[in-house]
Order: structure tokens, then sequence, then C-alpha cells
């Protein structure tokens, strides 16, 4: 029995993993044979949510203050979360 890898990405609208969820995006190792998330609506209302369905989170998001005069710049979305489950096969 082998591994796959799923990969979710969760944009939060602050610092915390009890923020709400921004924007997501999931990756299956897995080629569909593993469990699906939503791809209409997000499959979390947080991170903390994902972890308590089993997903390990891998990175949090890094503390970088915008710069001076870019505070209401658009930009990339600043509170990433990297979560993964492993699907036995």
């Amino acid at each position: 029995m082998s591994e796959r890898q799923q990969v979710l990405y969760l944009w939060a609208t602050g610092s915390s993993l009890d923020s709400g969820t921004a924007g997501w995006a999931f990756h299956d190792g897995t080629d569909g044979a593993g469990p699906p998330l939503p791809d209409t609506e997000p499959p979390y209302p947080d991170g903390e949510a994902a972890m308590r369905d089993g997903w390990m989170l891998l990175q949090s998001a890094q503390l970088i203050p915008p710069a001076e005069g870019d505070e209401h710049r658009n930009s990339y979305l600043h509170y990433e979360f990297v979560f993964e489950r492993r699907i036995r096969m």
C-alpha cells in the first residue's frame, strides 16, 4: 500500500488560524481517488476547521508588514497557510 499527498492552500483574512478563509487552492496527488473538496465554495471556514478534519499544517503565514504607503495597494494574499493530508492507496 502506498500513500499519495493532497495539498491545501488557505488564504485567510488575518494572521491566525481562526481567521476566515479568503481564498483557497487544492492540489490532489491522488488523481481524484482521495476525498474531494468543494470547488465552488471554501472547503473550510478557517484553518482550525481544516486541522479538525485531519489536515496537517505544513506552513503558516509569514507576518511581513506592508511597506509604508502600500497599506491599501492590491497585491497577493498575505495570510497563506499550507496543509497536507496523505491518502493510502
